[in-house]
Protein backbone atom coordinates (compact mmCIF):
# COMPACT_ATOMS: atom_id res chain seq x y z
CA UNK A 1 0.00 0.00 0.00
CA UNK A 2 0.93 3.45 -0.84
CA UNK A 3 2.16 4.63 2.20
CA UNK A 4 1.90 8.06 1.65
CA UNK A 5 -1.83 7.86 1.34
CA UNK A 6 -4.26 9.47 4.61
CA UNK A 7 -6.48 7.43 6.25
CA UNK A 8 -9.76 7.82 5.69
CA UNK A 9 -11.64 8.28 9.15
CA UNK A 10 -14.07 5.73 10.09
CA UNK A 11 -13.03 3.62 6.83
CA UNK A 12 -10.63 0.82 5.68
CA UNK A 13 -8.33 2.17 3.25
CA UNK A 14 -7.40 -0.37 0.06
CA UNK A 15 -5.14 2.04 -1.86
CA UNK A 16 -4.81 1.64 -5.52
CA UNK A 17 -4.10 -1.70 -6.12
CA UNK A 18 -7.80 -3.15 -4.92
CA UNK A 19 -10.05 -6.21 -6.89
CA UNK A 20 -13.20 -3.16 -7.20
CA UNK A 21 -12.68 -0.31 -9.09
CA UNK A 22 -16.68 -0.73 -10.78
CA UNK A 23 -18.39 -3.26 -9.80
CA UNK A 24 -20.23 -5.17 -10.42
CA UNK A 25 -19.40 -5.53 -13.95
CA UNK A 26 -21.58 -6.92 -17.04
CA UNK A 27 -20.59 -10.48 -18.14
CA UNK A 28 -20.42 -9.45 -21.89
CA UNK A 29 -20.14 -12.24 -24.49
CA UNK A 30 -18.10 -10.85 -27.34
CA UNK A 31 -18.97 -13.56 -30.71
CA UNK A 32 -16.40 -13.10 -33.88
CA UNK A 33 -16.05 -15.33 -37.07
CA UNK A 34 -12.03 -15.96 -37.47
CA UNK A 35 -10.65 -16.45 -40.97
CA UNK A 36 -12.32 -19.60 -41.95
CA UNK A 37 -16.11 -18.45 -40.51
CA UNK A 38 -15.43 -20.45 -37.53
CA UNK A 39 -17.34 -18.71 -34.83
CA UNK A 40 -15.36 -17.56 -31.44
CA UNK A 41 -16.77 -16.15 -28.64
CA UNK A 42 -15.01 -14.80 -25.29
CA UNK A 43 -16.50 -13.11 -22.05
CA UNK A 44 -15.17 -9.91 -20.84
CA UNK A 45 -15.82 -7.46 -17.96
CA UNK A 46 -14.50 -4.35 -18.71
CA UNK A 47 -17.36 -3.05 -20.70
CA UNK A 48 -19.87 -0.42 -20.67
CA UNK A 49 -21.97 1.86 -22.82
CA UNK A 50 -19.99 4.39 -24.17
CA UNK A 51 -22.64 6.84 -25.81
CA UNK A 52 -26.60 6.04 -26.88
CA UNK A 53 -25.28 3.62 -30.15
CA UNK A 54 -22.04 2.64 -28.87
CA UNK A 55 -20.02 0.83 -26.28
CA UNK A 56 -16.61 0.74 -25.06
CA UNK A 57 -15.07 -2.52 -24.04
CA UNK A 58 -10.63 -2.88 -22.75
CA UNK A 59 -9.78 -5.91 -24.37
CA UNK A 60 -6.02 -7.41 -24.29
CA UNK A 61 -4.52 -9.32 -27.31
CA UNK A 62 -6.72 -12.85 -27.88
CA UNK A 63 -8.46 -14.31 -30.54
CA UNK A 64 -11.29 -12.20 -30.62
CA UNK A 65 -8.91 -9.09 -30.99
CA UNK A 66 -7.22 -11.21 -34.14
CA UNK A 67 -10.85 -11.73 -35.52
CA UNK A 68 -11.97 -7.91 -35.12
CA UNK A 69 -8.67 -6.77 -36.48
CA UNK A 70 -10.29 -9.39 -39.89
CA UNK A 71 -13.82 -8.94 -39.84
CA UNK A 72 -14.33 -5.38 -38.52
CA UNK A 73 -17.72 -6.65 -36.94
CA UNK A 74 -18.61 -8.75 -33.52
CA UNK A 75 -21.67 -9.06 -31.73
CA UNK A 76 -22.48 -8.20 -27.69
CA UNK A 77 -24.22 -10.60 -25.73
CA UNK A 78 -25.12 -11.27 -21.81
CA UNK A 79 -24.31 -13.96 -20.05
CA UNK A 80 -27.52 -15.08 -18.08
CA UNK A 81 -28.25 -17.34 -14.87
CA UNK A 82 -28.59 -20.13 -17.74
CA UNK A 83 -25.44 -19.88 -19.49
CA UNK A 84 -23.34 -19.43 -16.19
CA UNK A 85 -21.07 -22.50 -17.03
CA UNK A 86 -20.98 -22.22 -20.63
CA UNK A 87 -20.11 -18.32 -20.23
CA UNK A 88 -17.10 -18.97 -17.66
CA UNK A 89 -15.93 -21.54 -20.08
CA UNK A 90 -15.58 -19.04 -23.04
CA UNK A 91 -13.47 -16.86 -20.53
CA UNK A 92 -10.99 -19.26 -19.63
CA UNK A 93 -10.37 -21.20 -22.77
CA UNK A 94 -8.78 -19.16 -25.93
CA UNK A 95 -10.08 -19.81 -29.27
CA UNK A 96 -6.45 -20.62 -30.60
CA UNK A 97 -6.39 -23.68 -28.36
CA UNK A 98 -9.68 -25.05 -28.42
CA UNK A 99 -10.73 -23.86 -32.01
CA UNK A 100 -13.92 -25.25 -31.82
CA UNK A 101 -15.07 -24.45 -28.14
CA UNK A 102 -18.74 -22.88 -29.16
CA UNK A 103 -19.71 -26.75 -30.02
CA UNK A 104 -17.75 -27.86 -27.28
CA UNK A 105 -20.12 -25.54 -24.97
CA UNK A 106 -22.70 -27.22 -26.38
CA UNK A 107 -24.07 -23.64 -28.40
CA UNK A 108 -24.98 -23.17 -31.60
CA UNK A 109 -24.82 -19.89 -34.16
CA UNK A 110 -26.65 -17.91 -36.99
CA UNK A 111 -24.40 -15.72 -39.09
CA UNK A 112 -25.64 -11.85 -38.33
CA UNK A 113 -27.87 -10.14 -41.45
CA UNK A 114 -26.49 -7.22 -40.38
CA UNK A 115 -22.52 -7.35 -39.75
CA UNK A 116 -19.77 -9.94 -40.34
CA UNK A 117 -20.13 -11.74 -36.92
CA UNK A 118 -22.12 -14.73 -35.68
CA UNK A 119 -24.94 -14.72 -33.26
CA UNK A 120 -24.63 -16.83 -30.40
CA UNK A 121 -28.32 -18.38 -30.20
CA UNK A 122 -28.50 -19.63 -26.86
CA UNK A 123 -28.11 -16.05 -25.51
CA UNK A 124 -31.33 -14.10 -26.00
CA UNK A 125 -30.27 -10.68 -26.55
CA UNK A 126 -27.66 -9.34 -29.15
CA UNK A 127 -26.30 -6.28 -29.98
CA UNK A 128 -25.30 -6.71 -33.32
CA UNK A 129 -21.63 -4.22 -33.44
CA UNK A 130 -19.21 -2.60 -36.24
CA UNK A 131 -15.85 -1.73 -35.29
CA UNK A 132 -15.38 2.36 -35.05
CA UNK A 133 -11.50 1.97 -33.52
CA UNK A 134 -9.78 -0.34 -31.58
CA UNK A 135 -6.34 1.16 -30.18
CA UNK A 136 -4.25 0.53 -26.81
CA UNK A 137 -6.75 -2.19 -26.10
CA UNK A 138 -9.90 -0.60 -26.44
CA UNK A 139 -12.89 -1.13 -28.58
CA UNK A 140 -15.45 1.12 -29.31
CA UNK A 141 -18.03 -0.51 -31.19
CA UNK A 142 -21.30 1.15 -33.39
CA UNK A 143 -24.49 -0.88 -32.37
CA UNK A 144 -26.17 -1.13 -35.31
CA UNK A 145 -28.79 -3.47 -34.16
CA UNK A 146 -29.93 -4.79 -31.10
CA UNK A 147 -32.19 -8.41 -31.31
CA UNK A 148 -34.18 -10.11 -28.43
CA UNK A 149 -36.10 -13.47 -28.19
CA UNK A 150 -39.36 -13.22 -27.21
CA UNK A 151 -38.59 -14.86 -24.25
CA UNK A 152 -37.80 -11.71 -22.57
CA UNK A 153 -40.08 -9.18 -23.80
CA UNK A 154 -42.66 -7.99 -20.99
CA UNK A 155 -46.10 -7.39 -22.58
CA UNK A 156 -45.15 -3.57 -23.76
CA UNK A 157 -42.82 -5.43 -26.03
CA UNK A 158 -39.45 -3.98 -24.13
CA UNK A 159 -36.21 -6.12 -23.00
CA UNK A 160 -37.11 -7.23 -19.03
CA UNK A 161 -34.26 -7.80 -17.21
CA UNK A 162 -36.12 -9.95 -14.27
CA UNK A 163 -36.99 -12.38 -18.04
CA UNK A 164 -33.16 -12.01 -19.08
CA UNK A 165 -31.50 -12.77 -15.87
CA UNK A 166 -28.49 -11.07 -16.45
CA UNK A 167 -25.15 -12.13 -14.30
CA UNK A 168 -22.43 -9.98 -13.72
CA UNK A 169 -19.31 -10.02 -12.52
CA UNK A 170 -17.88 -9.19 -8.78
CA UNK A 171 -14.50 -8.48 -8.96
CA UNK A 172 -14.23 -8.29 -4.57
CA UNK A 173 -15.88 -11.62 -4.68
CA UNK A 174 -14.45 -13.29 -7.76
CA UNK A 175 -17.58 -14.61 -8.45
CA UNK A 176 -20.54 -14.10 -11.03
CA UNK A 177 -24.06 -12.82 -9.08
CA UNK A 178 -27.22 -12.18 -10.36
CA UNK A 179 -29.42 -8.96 -10.70
CA UNK A 180 -31.76 -8.32 -8.01
CA UNK A 181 -35.30 -6.76 -7.45
CA UNK A 182 -36.40 -3.70 -8.01
CA UNK A 183 -35.81 -1.16 -5.95
CA UNK A 184 -36.79 2.08 -7.09
CA UNK A 185 -38.13 4.12 -10.20
CA UNK A 186 -35.14 5.66 -12.13
CA UNK A 187 -36.37 9.26 -12.13
CA UNK A 188 -38.90 8.98 -10.05
CA UNK A 189 -37.48 7.87 -6.24
CA UNK A 190 -35.86 10.46 -5.52
CA UNK A 191 -39.21 12.94 -6.05
CA UNK A 192 -39.64 12.54 -2.48
CA UNK A 193 -36.64 14.78 -1.69
CA UNK A 194 -37.22 16.92 -4.55
CA UNK A 195 -40.59 18.06 -4.04
CA UNK A 196 -39.84 19.03 -0.42
CA UNK A 197 -41.26 22.02 0.96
Amino acid sequence: MNTDLQEVAGRKNFGPNHALVTTPQPCVMIATWDKGKNPDVMMAAWAGQYDARQIVISLSKHKTTDNLELTGAFTVSFADERTVKESDYFGMVSGHNVPDKVAKAGFAVTPSPNVDAPIINEYPLTLECKVVSFADGTLIGEVVNMSADPSILNENGVVDLALLKPIVFDAAGVCYRALGEVVGKAWGAGKAISEQK
